[in-house]
C-alpha cells in the first residue's frame, strides 16, 4: 500500500495535470471553428476544472496543501507541454488524444497501489471526458481527406509519446515517494526497479492501441521500420 507521501505527489502530479488540461481546452474552445466544437470542447474543459477541484479536496483532507503538492510538478508537465506545442487544430487534437492518453495511462498505473477511496477517485478523474469521440472520428476524416497527412502526423505521435515517457520518467525519478509507490520498498532499497520498467512497456502497448484508433498504426510501423533501416 503507497505511503501518505507517494499519494499526496501523485495526487499532486494530477491535479496539476487537470488544472493544464482545463486551460488547454479552454483555449482549443476559443480557436475551434465550428460553435459544435466550441460546445464540445468547452464541456470536456469544465468536467476537467471538476476533477482538479476533487482532487484539490482530497489533498485538503490528507492535510497537504494542494499548491504545495502540485509545486514538484509545474516544471517537467511545463516543460512538456513547452515542447509539443501543435502547429495546428489536426495536430492539437492528436496531442490531446495520444499525449493526454499516455500520461492518463500512467497515473492509473500508480493508481492501481492506492488505497480504495483513492484509487476510486483517480480513476473516476481519468475517466474519458469525451477525447476520443471528439478526436477519432476528425482524425480519420481528415486522412481520408488527405492521405498525405497520416505521415506527418505519424511522426507527431511518434515525437509526444517520446516527450510523455522522458518526463514521466524524470517525474519518477525525482520523487522518490512517487517511485516507492509502485516498487516496495525493499525493492526500491536495492536499485531493483523492474517494475517501473515493466509498467512502461505497458504504456507503449496503449499507445499502439490509440495509433490504431486513429488509422495512424500502420503509418507508425512504417516510421519505425525506416528509423531502424538509418
Amino acid at each position: 500500500m503507497a505511503g501518505t507521501d507517494g499519494v499526496v505527489d501523485l495526487l499532486g502530479l494530477l491535479a496539476y495535470a487537470e488544472l493544464v488540461a482545463f486551460f488547454r481546452l479552454s483555449e482549443d474552445a476559443a480557436l475551434a471553428q465550428s460553435l459544435a466544437d466550441k460546445a464540445a470542447l468547452g464541456e470536456m474543459a469544465v468536467a476537467e476544472f471538476g476533477h482538479f477541484q476533487k482532487l484539490r479536496e482530497e489533498l485538503r483532507s490528507l492535510g497537504a496543501v494542494p499548491e504545495e503538492a502540485m509545486g514538484p510538478f509545474v516544471a517537467p508537465l511545463d516543460a512538456f507541454h513547452a515542447r509539443t506545442v501543435p502547429a495546428n487544430w489536426l495536430e492539437g487534437l492528436v496531442k490531446a488524444y495520444v499525449g493526454d492518453g499516455i500520461a492518463a495511462d500512467f497515473y492509473r498505473a500508480v493508481a492501481e497501489l492506492l488505497r480504495p477511496r483513492q484509487r476510486a477517485l483517480v480513476m473516476e478523474v481519468l475517466a474519458d471526458t469525451g477525447h476520443a469521440a471528439f478526436v477519432i472520428p476528425r482524425v480519420r476524416a481528415a486522412i481520408e481527406a488527405d492521405p498525405r497527412l497520416a505521415g506527418r502526423l505519424s511522426l507527431w505521435a511518434r515525437r509526444l509519446v517520446g516527450e510523455a515517457l522522458a518526463q514521466a520518467h524524470r517525474v519518477v525519478g525525482e520523487r522518490p515517494p512517487l517511485a516507492q509507490v509502485l516498487v516496495s520498498t525493499a525493492d526500491y532499497e536495492r536499485g531493483d526497479q523492474g517494475e517501473i520498467g515493466r509498467m512502461f512497456a505497458r504504456l507503449t502497448d496503449a499507445h499502439d492501441e490509440r495509433m490504431a484508433a486513429l488509422g495512424l498504426a500502420d503509418w507508425e510501423r512504417q516510421v519505425e521500420t525506416e528509423a531502424a533501416a538509418d
